[in-house]
């Protein structure tokens, strides 16, 4: 298998993060995970959640962190500086898997999907969408932080429940996957499967090409 970029795009709790680590324990040869969880882990502090802003175009200011506009405002230079480093890994020959919860639901359009697209054209990638049903999903939740629809403010089960239509609003994929119904080793076999098997992703090629 040639080096191979996989993106896996879904929501918060949907699962990417297990396929992520099913897909490096199973593939042959390097996978580096530059996914978000990594990215925001670099992110100071003050500028978190970075690339893991929620969806829904307001921000209530968070003790500790920079104003929302300000904050928002540096989402699409770190994906960009995100995407970059993934380009960078796959071009020295390593292979690459990144969990990521791309949308478009800013205070104004930012175009940051169509961008990163842009940034690994010359490369091998499959766009990969993780799926979930939203009832699984805050069952995760509430198993992970114990939150429910009913122990949370209204703007995060908004945000939630947005989550689960703009992450996948783009609707171009090469491969989509349910973490409901399939195990991550099941999914990860398949991501295998597609990527020796063809054909080679284009989705990325064409969410690219938009204007």
């Amino acid at each position: 298998m040639n080096r191979q970029i996989v993106i896996l795009n879904g929501a918060s709790r949907s699962g990417k993060s297990t396929i992520a680590e099913a897909i490096q324990a199973t593939f042959p040869g390097i996978w580096m995970n530059l996914g978000m969880d990594a990215h925001i882990a670099c992110t100071p502090p003050r500028y978190r959640p970075g690339v893991g802003l929620r969806p829904g175009g307001t921000y209530p200011p968070v003790e500790g962190r920079v104003p929302p506009a300000e904050l928002e405002n540096s989402v699409p230079l770190m994906f960009a500086a995100l995407y970059e480093s993934i380009a960078a890994h796959a071009r020295l020959g390593l292979n690459v898997v990144a969990d990521v919860g791309h949308h478009e639901t800013y205070t104004r359009p930012r175009g940051i999907l169509t961008d990163c697209a842009r940034r690994l054209a010359d490369l091998p990638v499959l766009f990969v969408g993780v799926r979930c049903p939203l009832d699984v999903i805050w069952a995760r939740r509430e198993a992970t932080w114990g939150q429910t629809p009913q122990s949370v403010t209204a703007d995060v089960v908004a945000a939630v429940e947005a989550g689960q239509e703009t992450v996948h609003a783009q609707r171009a994929y090469d491969l989509e996957v349910d973490t409901s119904s399939s195990s991550p080793a099941e999914i990860a076999s398949a991501i295998r499967r597609r990527l020796e098997e063809g054909p080679p992703g284009s989705a990325f090629e064409q969410i690219a090409a938009r204007p």
